[in-house]
């Protein structure tokens, strides 16, 4: 059954997919931080979303939806409209392009980050291993 994007309900199908995922807990076995991804208005998403991981050591400990986005200090938040989120997930636009074109801001540190490729790279192809619902006028 298909999840709707975004969600809480997808946030926590997606931490059960990074940890059912023994290639994404080895690529990611040093990653210590968490994301809040801020999905913004686009389409029909009248509202921004924002959705809470927290990544420790190739285990999503937490996922949730935020009512705002300091509620937790993230180490990581990663901003784009609904249009880019959902080609991401998709698979449709590279993560690591969206992120040097600027289509998808990244505040945190850019120097870890691309110290650990291999695990953002795994992190978005499990995202698209979620069943996913998008809007219909989200760009897909």
């Amino acid at each position: 059954m298909a999840i709707p994007f975004p969600s809480e309900a997808w946030a926590k199908a997606l931490k059960d997919v990074l940890n059912n995922d023994a290639e994404y807990a080895q690529i990611a076995r040093n990653w210590e931080g968490d994301f809040v991804f801020a999905i913004e208005p686009d389409g029909s998403l009248a509202r921004p979303v924002y959705m809470y991981l927290n990544l420790w050591h190739g285990q999503c400990l937490e996922a949730m939806e935020l009512a705002d986005p300091a509620e937790k200090k993230a180490a990581f938040t990663l901003a784009a409209p609904l249009s880019v989120m959902v080609r991401i997930v998709q698979g449709k636009l590279d993560a690591m392009q969206a992120m040097m074109t600027r289509q998808l801001k990244v505040s945190g540190s850019m120097v870890y980050m691309m110290k650990n490729v291999p695990t953002v790279l795994k992190f978005v192809k499990c995202t698209q291993k979620v069943e996913s619902e998008f809007p219909v006028d989200s760009g897909q």
